[in-house]
């Protein structure tokens, strides 16, 4: 059983052409684009990712969908410090080096602190997470996980703390970061001085070292 319904034909409007292009090349519109409409701009942006990567051109994607890009309502996303505990949940999850120095890097930035970094791992009895972070761990550790960890459970967690909308980014923040871990981990992607030397400062005695992303 999904444990996210897809959205209402009444939630799709300004979707028709995107929605309409999955049809054509599939033969039918597939759930995993419905689930993600509950963040409209998600299911537009995924298309012109997923066409770009399968070939296609990226302006005249961009010209079929202009007209109807949706609403877009920034009161509704998850605040940027739970964006960057998610990503760098998941990059710690995952084992990516270079996004696990970007990610409590920028999660610093947005406010959190570097005691509390350290702590991601141990988040089940720290004092330093609320129970709504610690959903978000949660769903982050296992989801990065290969195979794929998450379950019924995480989601009734989550639902107590955040809408449909909001576990849409939620999983949208986690499978970008799927995207990205394996780029950057997959191509040893050079990291840059910067996030170099936070990581080598707040995350080395948790056992970071930068590897195959050194000069």
């Amino acid at each position: 059983m999904a444990h996210l319904d897809t959205v209402s034909d009444e939630q799709l409007a300004g979707l028709d052409n995107v929605l309409a292009g999955a049809e054509a090349a599939m033969g039918f519109v597939p759930n995993s684009m419905l689930t993600m409409a509950h963040m409209p701009q998600l299911t537009m942006a995924f298309s012109m990712l997923a066409g770009v990567v399968f070939g296609g051109d990226l302006s005249a994607m961009v010209q079929q969908y202009q007209a109807d890009i949706p609403a877009y309502d920034p009161e509704e996303n998850l605040s940027p410090d739970q964006v960057q505990l998610i990503a760098y949940t998941v990059s710690l999850s995952a084992g990516c080096r270079y996004c696990q120095a970007h990610t409590s890097h920028n999660a610093h930035r947005f406010g959190i602190a570097e005691d509390k970094l350290q702590q991601v791992l141990r988040y089940e009895e720290s004092e330093h997470f609320s129970e709504s972070e610690k959903a978000l761990i949660t769903l982050a550790l296992a989801a990065g996980r290969v195979p794929n960890e998450s379950d019924e459970q995480h989601f009734v967690d989550l639902q107590i703390h955040f809408s449909p909308r909001q576990i849409v980014q939620i999983v949208g923040v986690i499978s970008l970061f799927g995207y990205l871990n394996r780029w950057n981990d997959t191509l040893a992607t050079r990291l840059e001085e910067t996030p170099i030397a936070f990581a080598e400062r707040v995350l080395a005695q948790g056992g970071w070292q930068v590897d195959k992303h050194g000069t």
